[in-house]
């Protein structure tokens, strides 16, 4: 089993996701899709004229807030990937944390409704998985009380990924992580990372893509790979990420 981890951005690229879906279409092994939304929630926000801010890559997310996080993520963008699955031929299925067994808790007072992924237990993944559907997984999580949290997407990647103890990919708009050259680079740990933080090669969105990448590794103690939509039908393509 595995579980991708789809960036907002490739919301915004109908190719790449046609790419995706297509891919899964021939694809036998049992997958599950968790995504994110930041730009879409911004724009949401921004068209409710709420001022939007973030604290170390966590959107502040104050309870007048969350019906517009929610509906852009739970409802927009995961009705929209549902869209092009379908019309791909797959049989997805939208759902929050909850139903594939992971309840969350708040993070801090201060960040408002940002979530965490708490306890994790049985939900409707395998039932899904058994009638050959795709759950697509958006990272909007309900608490003990049903309070809705917006969790990071990345966080709620790896929390599912542990869940079923499934291999993790994250896919972005890019093959893979490159050197100096334009190479792909095929296997990174922390020490080769940092080595290419300082001399810069890795800077900017890609430094956050491969940050959350090792980040999941060490958590889950496994590898896990980063590229683009080609991860699925190449196994050996994109970057591995380990410790």
């Amino acid at each position: 089993m595995k579980v991708i981890k789809l960036g907002g951005s490739l919301l915004e690229q109908p190719n790449a996701l046609d790419a995706l879906f297509a891919s899964l279409v021939e694809d036998s092994e049992k997958t599950i899709v968790v995504h994110g939304g930041g730009a879409m929630v911004q724009q949401w926000l921004s068209k409710a004229g709420l001022v939007s801010e973030k604290v170390d890559g966590l959107r502040v997310s104050p309870p007048e807030h969350m019906p517009y996080i929610v509906g852009a993520l739970a409802g927009c963008a995961n009705k929209h990937l549902m869209s092009r699955a379908i019309a791909a031929g797959l049989k997805p299925v939208g759902l929050t944390l909850y139903e594939a067994g992971i309840s969350c808790q708040q993070q801090s007072a201060a960040l408002g409704q940002v979530g965490v992924c708490a306890t994790s237990g049985t939900g409707l993944i395998d039932s899904l998985l058994t009638h050959d559907c795709l759950p697509l997984i958006s990272p909007i999580g309900f608490g003990s009380q049903g309070e809705w949290f917006n969790v990071n997407a990345d966080d709620a990647a790896v929390a599912v990924a542990a869940n079923y103890n499934a291999e993790l990919l994250f896919l972005t708009d890019v093959e893979a992580v490159l050197d100096s050259n334009g190479r792909a680079i095929p296997q990174l740990d922390t020490k080769a990372i940092e080595l290419l933080v300082q001399e810069k090669v890795i800077q900017g969105g890609m430094l956050v893509k491969v940050r959350g990448a090792l980040d999941a590794a060490k958590r889950l103690r496994r590898c896990v790979r980063i590229g683009s939509w080609n991860l699925i039908s190449q196994t050996h393509s994109g970057t591995q990420i380990s410790e």
